[in-house]
């Protein structure tokens, strides 16, 4: 049976803090986008960015220092282990992202680069549409993820954009979200593939495993793997959730 990771070991078990590692990282998909951002951020070495290409939530800098699209000197100068969020503006309750080609320009200037690279409106599994996912050119590993808490549940009501997850599932809307449906999608080259970098790495995170859904998790694991033997998967439990998105 799957032996979830704690996600304070992420960075560790994907090799994202070693020394002289560069990451730029663009999370993708539903079920934990921002808190494997900002677990991410609190682990890895360097001077890190936190930022979105796509919108956020505002309260979701977490403490964190914001900066609107600042100058190069600013960017120069992040502290080592002291993370930043960086976004184009606040309008309302949302917070703008900002275009990707800024996430590339800043990382020829820090060590990290963490980008929310899509949205799913807080619901744990999600399919793109034809202008999402919006990924930075230069990331060199797209998380995908899905929240173990989706697999089983009617895709209309889980998903966010359930007839496109259903049509690349080749199902209906009102089917469950099966593993083998779910795994479909996920490895699926309009699915959370879309927009992957030629030479970006690529992973799935499936966040929320806990007792209740750690057999359906294994099962997306096995599905994964009868797709492409090739695809690094990591079972995630959450410690403390304060957002999922």
């Amino acid at each position: 049976m799957v032996d979830p990771l704690q996600i304070s070991e992420l960075a560790n078990y994907l090799g994202l803090d070693a020394p002289q590692i560069k990451n730029h990282i663009a999370i993708v998909g539903g079920g934990g986008k921002t808190t494997i951002l900002h677990a991410l951020g609190k682990q890895l070495r360097g001077r890190t960015i936190l930022t979105s290409t796509t919108k956020m939530g505002f309260d979701q800098n977490r403490s964190l220092p914001v900066y609107f699209e600042p100058e190069d000197e600013i960017i120069q100068n992040i502290s080592n282990g002291t993370p930043i969020m960086i976004w184009k503006e606040v309008q309302g309750e949302k917070a703008i992202g900002v275009d990707p080609s800024l996430c590339d320009h800043w990382f020829q200037n820090v060590d990290n680069v963490i980008v929310e690279a899509d949205g799913s409106r807080r619901l744990p599994f999600k399919a793109p549409a034809a202008f999402e996912p919006v990924v930075p050119s230069s990331s060199n590993l797209m998380i995908s993820t899905i929240g173990a808490d989706a697999l089983g549940q009617v895709i209309s009501s889980c998903c966010h954009r359930p007839e496109r997850v259903a049509d690349l599932a080749e199902c209906m809307p009102h089917d469950h979200l099966t593993p083998k449906r779910a795994a479909k999608v996920i490895l699926h080259s309009e699915g959370q593939k879309k927009a992957k970098p030629t030479k970006s790495k690529f992973c799935v995170a499936i966040t929320k495993v806990n007792d209740v859904n750690q057999r359906k998790a294994q099962d997306l694991i096995e599905s994964l793997h009868s797709l492409n033997q090739d695809t690094d998967v990591v079972p995630i439990a959450f410690e403390a959730v304060q957002e999922i998105a």
